[in-house]
């Protein structure tokens, strides 16, 4: 089936502002949009919201006062849920509550005979919503990004008795509508809210065991892996306690999995009321005249005297280009393992081992880890850990090697995986796992976390840039580590690692 025709009546049920930015979306294909909310003026505040951000949008010249005219009056207030019984689509937006979503699917099923009645729900099984109707086929998914205007990602959503033509439909309209649509069945999370999770809960473990301050994590994050926030900020942006709730509800949804396993950090801010930019405080302090620690970052070093780079000709090749930019004196040799010797101390890049137990395997006293970055030739900062053994030189020329090529230097203690190559590692294992159990297929993973949440690379993209080979010994090692089934390697990273294919082959 096609898109649904521009003239065909859409109804948004919810005037929030996730029901609000959906109609708002609508109206701007063409579509004759009907906005309710039990609320009484809800519907006609909504209408006026959206009137008043199309405002600036003229101001900017993105659009024309004419075009504002017409799209916010194709969004007409209702009062009676009787005055959608023509839509082609309804889409619900209203609490999170299981019981009360199927009491109103139950009352459209029959005031809409002929619509397909989508959900926009962020965390309910579609198919528990649709258990309470008498054509749970009609019922799907679609899931917009908040605010839904700006936001490009609709996930849709088939449950077990979802017609599978409707989903072509939906993903169909959705494509129309301008937005990047992705198919998902109907499991906790979906796609964005469980590939995440990782996201969140290394950097609350990194946190939790000293690698550095929630400042200084933001900034690896975003400077090294290319975030666009910091897993801190974003947390305290989202709300510490909707975050915490998503991350529980997930938790219990997999019957204890421990990779979705609860921090108790973020517990004692929900529990303190430090909920982030809404209560003023969470990871960060948002009153008025707070002093936030500045990340941490290395003072001044001298370089090296002599520096040789040694590895296979595309691990060198970054290196290379950094240093004949920066004017210092190296050699290259060929071989099969990256390493960068200056002046008695070796520099290599995290494998998921902690530097002590490298140092202690390879028998390297003086061995120096960097973090892995999005692209190191152009990222603003690179992250160290040294090896217990190391002698504190040792450290001061890895500054000084990193400084002299143009890059600021942060330190964090060593931990496994350190901070980017574990948080990306996690996520990909987490994409691969929901592609393995039949949620959707990679592409659709990538398109959702890029779309959905702004990630600088889909994460099995990502993975197939690293190698899989070289992601799954780090997962091995994290495992290995921590003894934790957290850790586990996805059926499909290793099988796809034995058969000698990336994730996109």
């Amino acid at each position: 089936m096609s898109a649904l025709d521009p003239n065909s009546v859409i109804a948004v049920v919810g005037a929030g502002a996730m029901g609000g930015g959906v109609a708002q979306v609508a109206a701007a294909a063409g579509h004759p949009v009907r906005l309710y909310d039990q609320a009484d003026g809800a519907a006609r505040a909504a209408i006026d919201r959206i009137d008043q951000g199309l405002d600036k949008l003229v101001q900017r010249g993105r659009i024309s006062a004419e075009e504002q005219q017409a799209l916010v009056g194709r969004i007409q207030p209702v009062e009676r849920l009787e005055a959608i019984g023509d839509a082609a689509l309804v889409i619900e937006a209203i609490v999170e509550d299981l019981n009360i979503k199927q009491r109103l699917f139950r009352e459209l099923e029959t005031l809409c005979p002929k619509a397909i009645l989508a959900s926009n729900t962020s965390s309910l099984s579609i198919t528990a919503i649709g258990s309470a109707l008498e054509r749970p086929q009609r019922l799907l998914g679609m899931h917009f990004f908040n605010p839904a205007p700006i936001m490009k990602l609709v996930e849709i959503i088939s449950g077990l008795a979802s017609d599978p033509a409707l989903a072509e439909t939906l993903f169909d309209t959705a494509t129309a509508w301008g937005k990047l649509a992705v198919h998902a069945r109907s499991t906790p999370g979906f796609i964005v809210n469980r590939v995440a999770r990782p996201y969140y809960a290394e950097a609350l473990r990194l946190l939790q065991e000293g690698a550095a301050d929630a400042a200084t994590l933001d900034a690896i994050y975003r400077d090294g892996g290319g975030f666009r926030m910091g897993p801190f900020e974003l947390m305290d942006l989202i709300g510490q306690d909707v975050n915490y709730a998503v991350t529980e509800s997930v938790h219990h949804a997999y019957y204890g999995d421990p990779r979705f396993t609860p921090s108790l950090i973020q517990k004692a801010l929900v529990d303190a009321g430090w909920l982030g930019r809404k209560s003023g405080r969470g990871f960060y302090d948002y009153r008025e005249g707070a002093d936030n620690p500045a990340p941490a970052e290395q003072p001044p070093c001298a370089p090296p005297r002599e520096v040789t780079v040694i590895g296979t000709e595309t691990q060198i090749a970054p290196w290379k280009a950094l240093l004949e930019s920066s004017g210092l004196a190296f050699q290259v040799l060929s071989g099969e393992h990256l390493s960068i010797l200056c002046d008695g101390f070796t520099l290599r890049p995290s494998d998921g081992h902690m530097a002590t137990v490298r140092a202690h395997r390879d028998n390297i006293r003086d061995l120096v880890l960097y973090d892995l970055c999005l692209d190191l030739e152009n990222t603003a900062r690179i992250t160290l850990c040294a090896a217990d053994q190391a002698s504190p030189r040792a450290l001061e020329q890895a500054t000084g090697l990193l400084q002299a090529l143009g890059k600021r230097v942060t330190v964090i203690d060593d931990v496994p995986g350190m901070v980017v190559l574990r948080t990306v590692a996690m996520l990909a294992n987490e994409g691969a796992d929901a592609v393995n159990q039949g949620v959707c297929d990679a592409a659709a993973v990538d398109t959702a976390m890029q779309a959905g949440v702004n990630y600088p690379l889909g994460p099995l993209a990502w993975a197939d840039r690293i190698g899989l080979r070289p992601l799954l010994k780090v997962l091995k090692h994290l495992q290995k580590t921590y003894g934790e089934d957290r850790y586990r390697p996805s059926p499909l990273l290793l099988r796809k690692v034995a058969a000698g294919e990336g994730f996109h082959d």
